[in-house]
């Protein structure tokens, strides 16, 4: 009789924790605003990065798409007008097209009856010209992917720091897991978005450096297919 009643109790206290605990965790749940909130100032300019990371890769990526995706047939047009000797035909397909390629193409087509050394340094310049701005804030990403996770290992040292000033003005030694929370939940929320941010802009960047450079390797294409026409009349 004795063990039932035993086993009943401890049945019954073991409940008692189980629902105690189910309701502790309910009462822990946090929203993202929550902890975004626990992370403290330092939270913001982390968000900012966050946004001007999003903004700099959709508008980049979709510049850079236009440009991948160009005609670049016109090339064999180019060939054709300047075969006819049609120079100012030429030079109007390339202000049709308005492409990193065909703007260098159009200066080499300014550039002919001068030497072909003269010709070639015209179209790396436009060349030089039109990467750069293809390349236009991608710097400012590669600055994010790592300014984002230094800012939350800031963070998290501020929250160290707020946690163990805590633990030293607690009076009469009664040091609980409340005490330290406010300092605790800042260091980890910091840590974990900076580097959220940091990935993000990483793998960003990263993309679009692999198109820039699919970019680059069109436009070199267009350019070499232009330099050999003009080689083939001394041929």
């Amino acid at each position: 009789m004795k063990s039932v009643l035993l086993q009943l109790t401890v049945g019954a206290d073991t409940t008692a924790v189980v629902d105690q605990a189910a309701g502790n965790v309910e009462e822990l749940s946090l929203s993202f605003l929550d902890m975004a909130v626990k992370g403290g100032w330092i939270m913001i300019p982390i968000l900012i990065l966050s946004i001007l990371a999003v903004y700099i890769f959709v508008e980049r990526f979709i510049t850079i798409q236009k440009v991948a995706k160009a005609d670049n047939s016109f090339i064999n047009k180019v060939k054709e007008y300047i075969v006819d000797g049609n120079i100012s035909e030429a030079k109007a397909v390339c202000y049709t097209i308005n492409t990193p390629a065909s703007r260098m193409i159009e200066k080499g087509i300014a550039r002919i009856g001068k030497p072909l050394s003269d010709v070639i340094a015209a179209i790396e310049n436009v060349g030089k010209l039109e990467i750069s701005k293809l390349e236009k804030g991608l710097p400012t990403l590669a600055t994010v992917s790592g300014a984002a996770p230094m800012i939350g290992f800031l963070g998290t040292v501020m929250g160290m720091i707020r946690a163990f000033y805590d633990m030293a003005t607690v009076e009469g030694g009664n040091i609980n897991v409340s005490v330290l929370s406010n300092g605790i939940y800042t260091a980890m929320v910091t840590t974990v978005a900076g580097l959220i941010v940091g990935i993000v802009a990483y793998l960003a960047y990263n993309i679009l450096v692999a198109k820039v450079e699919k970019v680059i390797f069109m436009l070199e294409v267009n350019t070499t297919e232009f330099m050999d026409m003009l080689n083939e009349p001394a041929n």
